[in-house]
C-alpha cells in the first residue's frame, strides 16, 4: 500500500511539473536572482553596511537560485515566443548558453567558498558575478525598450 501511495504521489508530481509554464518559471527564478543580487549590490555600493553573515546568506541564496536553473526544463524548444525577453540566440547556441550559465554558477560557488570577510573582497567577487550576468544579458536577452 505504501509503495502504491508513493507511486501515485510521484505521478501526480510529474504531471503537475508537465503543466508548468517554463517562461513564467524562468522569469520567477530571474526575479528572485535580481532581488538577491540587488541586496548585495547595495552592500557593494555602501548603501547598506557590510555584515559577513548576511552577505554569506545572500551568496548562498544566489548559489541555490543558480542551481535551480534547469536549462533544458526552463528553455525547451518553443518557449522562445510569448511574453519573454529570452533571445532566439539561446536556442541557436544552446551549448554557449549552457557554458555561460556554468561559468556563472562556478563563480557564485567560488564566492561562497571564499566567504568574503570585508566589502572589498565582496566587491571583487560581485564584479565577477555581475560580469557573468552582463555577458548573458548582452548575448542571450532581448533588450527592453
Amino acid at each position: 500500500m505504501r509503495k502504491l501511495i508513493l507511486a501515485i504521489s510521484m505521478l501526480a508530481f510529474a504531471g503537475s511539473a508537465a503543466f508548468a509554464d517554463p517562461i513564467l518559471d524562468r522569469q520567477a527564478l530571474m526575479k528572485e536572482r535580481g532581488k538577491i543580487a540587488g541586496g548585495l549590490s547595495k552592500v557593494v555600493k555602501g548603501e547598506n553596511p557590510f555584515d559577513a553573515a548576511a552577505v554569506m546568506t545572500s551568496l548562498q541564496a544566489l548559489q541555490a537560485n543558480a542551481e535551480k536553473l534547469d536549462i533544458d526544463a526552463l528553455f525547451p524548444a518553443g518557449s522562445d515566443t510569448g511574453d519573454t525577453t529570452a533571445a532566439p540566440k539561446i536556442w541557436q547556441d544552446m551549448a554557449g548558453f549552457k557554458a555561460t550559465h556554468d561559468k556563472y554558477l562556478a563563480d557564485v560557488k567560488a564566492a561562497v567558498a571564499a566567504a568574503p570577510a570585508d566589502v572589498d573582497a565582496l566587491k571583487a567577487q560581485f564584479n565577477t558575478i555581475g560580469g557573468d550576468c552582463g555577458t548573458c544579458h548582452e548575448t542571450y536577452r532581448i533588450k527592453k525598450d
